[in-house]
């Protein structure tokens, strides 16, 4: 099978070096992690990690073996087939002048973000949603100059009742 995008959650031990280990499994194995993000799970002292990485699923199936064997990883899922939630946060910064300023509130407006600061002369708008909507909003801000942007990388859950 060629390679595709996978995205695995782990629930893990919340403690220190944990992050480390699993990053230097990809590492180790010469994947790119394209996304990583990491918060506190419904579990105290538990943590949920998504991670997206491309490659062959035979091989992303190795890796998730392995990273099932290391001591502080509870779970891992390989959800990529699955019905899931995925988000994204992003952050854009903005160049805006009196005469832009109102088309961006357009733009933002049409894609149910919010502009959460305003200064002189940028924006700096929060949108939340599936990677599509995010990058289709940060293509429409590029004409106006995009100063910065954050992304936290996808999280996601399975759809339904949890196992």
């Amino acid at each position: 099978m060629s390679d595709t995008k996978h995205t695995l959650v782990a629930l893990v031990e919340d403690k220190p070096g944990v992050l480390n280990r699993v990053a230097s499994l990809f590492r180790r194995r010469a994947f790119n992690i394209q996304s990583l993000a990491v918060g506190h799970s419904e579990q105290p002292g538990l943590s949920r990690m998504t991670v997206v990485v491309s490659g062959d699923s035979a091989v992303v199936e190795q890796v998730r073996k392995q990273l099932d064997k290391l001591i502080n990883v509870i779970r891992v899922s390989d959800i990529t087939e699955e019905d899931i939630v995925a988000r994204e946060l992003a952050l854009i910064k903005v160049n805006a002048t009196a005469s832009t300023r109102s088309e961006i509130m357009q733009i933002v407006d049409i894609f149910r973000a919010n502009i959460v600061d305003v200064s002189s002369d940028s924006v700096t708008v929060e949108v939340t949603g599936d990677e599509d909507k995010v990058e289709s909003l940060l293509e429409l801000l590029r004409s106006f100059g995009i100063k910065e942007v954050t992304k936290t990388g996808r999280v996601a859950l399975t759809r339904g009742d949890t196992q």
